[in-house]
């Protein structure tokens, strides 16, 4: 049927096709065991809507020459051409030159699930199977140059649909146009087709219910990842986020930082089907730079959705080509990290073309979770950073390790507290002999500590002039003083020269004698804090050691340490330890201590612990 046929005949010829095919649908369901014949019956169908289509061509040109271009021979071939539309059983495509779809009737649109017209100025090249696309381009073009009508199989999907399928392709010239067009008749042969009368298929109650759930329970997911503390301690918000969004949510997901003012690569998680391979490597070598997408959303600070990828360079190309074509992009949305005016890098996921594509309602609800992964960016940096600065002060106020001293064995354990601490502990070289000090400002935080710092530098600078630790306790106390910080600090020296120590206290708890009978007695101690008074007022003691003695220092965090049940470990406790560990050396005197604080304290710390411990070796 090649020949123009009237108006009428059209009618009623593509009124018996339509029976004919809902012939065919029925069979199919009722006889599954025939599939063989009932799809030679389809594509003998098809034959014939190309034919129908060619008589509806041929029946346009005829009203076009016999009207000679006026309106009412225009006014009638559109009418026709809506009639075959509106009446075609079978889904038709007419395409332009480029293969961009200028016109779609319902059936095609209930077939592949889409709203009516959404397709329309779309090309149809992205609904066509990605290794199939080269060859379905070559017969479009053969289509248009030859005009011999073109019948091959191919894959189409769209909106998580996949169908294989028979295409027609025939050129058409269309009154209005300048440029040849292509219809294009699509029979699937593995994918039932719709019912007769059927619409376009929505999603019930209970369906809408079960998404809002799931995206509630993204939400949540995100909330515990984000807030979990080694997303804080450690960079690893980012990938732990792409991980929880790959498989469900995306089947690539790409993160990209600002780093030094321009985007840099940080992550990619592929299919979790897929080996990690050379695409995946590709990706992470890809300069998000170069990704007009990326660029986008970094300028606009808000982001997109692209639920049909039209342009395939959106996330930019390799020597192989565009990157999305190589990853079987089928839709794309991209956001930032970030809320509006700090944004810290962008998130991109991708989905191949047969999964649903992505939403308005999915880019809303991406976009919270880039605003909530920008705010853990920025408290991780922050933590880092106060973690660098809580790191440096600790290093201010205690040695890294404790030099040799002659004649003695020495060692010390130090746990720093709930905050950046005030402890402080020393051990350095005066003339003829040894010099240490333990102490800590009272208070915690930042300004404690380095009012700590600054004592224990103090006492230690003062060591190289001063042969007497009482007077460079003074000194210390001066510049305290002077300093106006309005902290005081409870502090301990003493200079070791042979077996004598002489100490000097500044409102610091007695040290701990311990005897080779296994006697514990305590020092004076004694005296006022340092910074209280412009004259310092310390206690002064000299004692001098035996072989076997051990001598302990302790800090206020070690005697205030509270038990189950509230009381505090204090210094009767602390004799009872040591009094056990009469003959032990001071590392394990102090390893003992710190056992029993921590069984007593049931691990906790709340303020920090500084035990020091010489014994005469």
């Amino acid at each position: 049927m090649t020949e123009p046929i009237g108006l009428t005949a059209l009618e009623h010829a593509l009124e018996e096709l339509a029976g004919r095919v809902s012939s065919l649908r029925a069979a199919r369901t009722a006889y599954p065991g025939e599939l063989a014949q009932t799809l030679d019956a389809a594509l003998a169908e098809l034959d014939t809507a190309t034919d129908l289509l060619a008589a509806a061509k041929a029946e346009l040109s005829r009203g076009q020459r016999r009207q000679g271009g006026r309106q009412g021979g225009s006014q009638r071939e559109l009418k026709l051409l809506r009639q075959v539309f509106r009446m075609f059983p079978v889904p038709v495509i007419v395409l332009d030159g480029g293969g961009v779809i200028r016109r779609i009737n319902s059936e095609t649109s209930r077939l592949l699930g889409s709203p009516d017209g959404f397709l329309v100025g779309r090309p149809f090249p992205l609904l066509v199977d990605v290794p199939r696309r080269a060859a379905f381009r070559s017969h479009l073009t053969s289509v248009l140059q030859t005009g011999q009508s073109a019948v091959f199989e191919t894959r189409l999907t769209h909106q998580g649909r996949t169908h294989v399928a028979q295409l027609s392709l025939t050129r058409l010239t269309m009154p209005g146009e300048p440029q040849q067009m292509v219809a294009a008749v699509v029979l699937p042969t593995q994918v039932q087709l719709p019912e007769p009368g059927a619409g376009r298929p929505e999603l019930s109650d209970a369906a809408l219910l079960i998404m809002a759930a799931r995206r509630q329970e993204l939400l949540s997911r995100t909330a515990a990842l984000l807030l979990d503390e080694e997303s804080l301690l450690r960079p690893v918000a980012l990938p732990r986020m792409a991980r929880l969004l790959a498989g469900e949510w995306a089947d690539w997901v790409i993160g990209d930082v600002v780093r030094d003012g321009l985007p840099r690569r940080s992550v990619v998680v592929g299919p979790k089907d897929q080996p990690v391979g050379e695409l995946v490597r590709l990706v992470e070598r890809a300069d998000p730079a170069l990704s007009p997408v990326v660029a986008q959303v970094l300028d606009q600070g808000s982001g997109v959705v692209h639920e049909m990828v039209e342009d395939e360079s959106l996330l930019g190309s390799s020597f192989e080509g565009p990157l999305l074509t190589a990853m079987g992009a089928g839709s794309l949305v991209c956001v930032p990290i970030g809320a509006e005016g700090s944004v810290r890098g962008v998130l991109t996921l991708v989905r191949s073309h047969d999964r649903p594509p992505y939403t308005l309602a999915d880019l809303g609800l991406l976009q919270e979770i880039g605003a909530h992964l920008g705010l853990a960016l920025t408290a991780q940096d922050r933590f880092h950073d106060r973690s660098q600065a809580a790191e440096a002060l600790t290093a201010s106020v205690v040695p890294r390790t404790l030099p040799n001293i002659p004649g003695f064995e020495a060692a010390a354990i130090y746990h720093q507290g709930a905050s950046v601490g005030a402890e402080f502990y020393d051990v350095f070289p005066v003339k003829d002999g040894w010099g240490f000090s333990l102490g800590g400002a009272v208070g915690s935080g930042e300004e404690a500590a380095s009012v700590s710092a600054m004592v224990r530098g103090g006492l230690r600078v003062l060591s190289v002039w001063e042969d007497d630790p009482d007077e460079a306790m003074r000194k210390v106390n001066e510049a305290l003083v002077t300093q106006r910080s309005g902290m005081f600090v409870m502090a301990v020296a003493g200079y070791v020269k042979g077996r004598r120590i002489r100490l000097s206290s500044a409102g610091h708890h007695p040290a701990a004698l311990v005897q080779q009978d296994g006697s514990v007695r305590f020092a004076s101690g004694g005296g006022v804090p340092l910074g209280i008074a412009d004259r310092a007022e310390t206690a002064v003691e000299e004692i001098e050691l035996a072989p076997g003695q051990t001598l302990v220092f302790y800090s206020e965090g070690l005697i205030s340490s509270r038990g189950e049940h509230g009381e505090p470990y204090g210094e009767e406790r602390l004799a009872d330890v040591l009094a056990r560990s009469v003959e032990q050396t001071p590392a394990t005197v102090v390893k003992t201590i710190e056992e029993d604080r921590h069984g007593f304290a049931g691990g906790r710390i709340w303020d920090e612990i500084v035990v020091l411990a010489l014994k005469v070796a």
